[in-house]
């Protein structure tokens, strides 16, 4: 597999800094960091952690987090200190290593696909999209699958404006719909 940060440092940051019309070499928007994260809803989906911890950390390498309740909600019963979710943050060579593979192998597996929707920017150069089923990573076994699982991707950027982001994520062949 190539290494993507030199990839990345050699090629997109000069041609970024062009198109943006940056000087300043500290200036030009980079990739932080990406979150993938899930929330598991019900109390039957509650024996779900270890399938969703198996499944995040076959497709980051990394192992996952599990988050809990910061306050009581009684009409999800829900009390503090309770499981609510599952989480990865990947930064440095894995997250490159990530993003490849979820350029390259799962998005052209999900059916109908169009590229990902130009909405999901934060106003501050972070874009956030949702993938309903984990399937469409090769690291999952569709056959092993108990629960359906979707997470969310969350790309975070040092870019300032939501044009500089798309077009950092742009160079890096992330596909956006037209």
């Amino acid at each position: 597999m190539p290494d993507m940060k030199k990839k990345y440092v050699e090629e997109v940051r000069s041609a970024l800094a062009e198109k943006l019309g940056i000087k300043n070499a500290m200036q030009i928007p980079k990739l932080e960091k990406i979150v993938i994260s899930t929330g598991i809803g019900s109390d039957k989906e509650r024996d779900a952690f270890t399938e969703a911890q198996n499944h995040l950390g076959a497709m980051t390498g990394q192992k996952p987090l599990v988050c809990k309740a910061r306050k009581n909600v009684s009409n999800f019963k829900l009390r503090v200190g309770m499981p609510v979710g599952v989480m990865v943050t990947l930064r440095g060579q894995r997250m490159y290593e990530f993003l490849d593979r979820f350029v390259h192998n799962a998005m052209p597996r999900v059916r109908d696909f169009r590229g990902i929707p130009k909405t999901g920017f934060d106003g501050v150069g972070n874009y956030n999209m949702g993938v309903s089923d984990v399937s469409v990573f090769t690291e999952v076994d569709a056959d092993k699958l108990k629960y359906p699982l979707g997470v969310n991707i969350a790309f975070v950027t040092t870019a300032t404006t939501d044009e500089a982001a798309r077009e950092l994520l742009k160079m890096m062949e992330v596909p956006f719909e037209d």
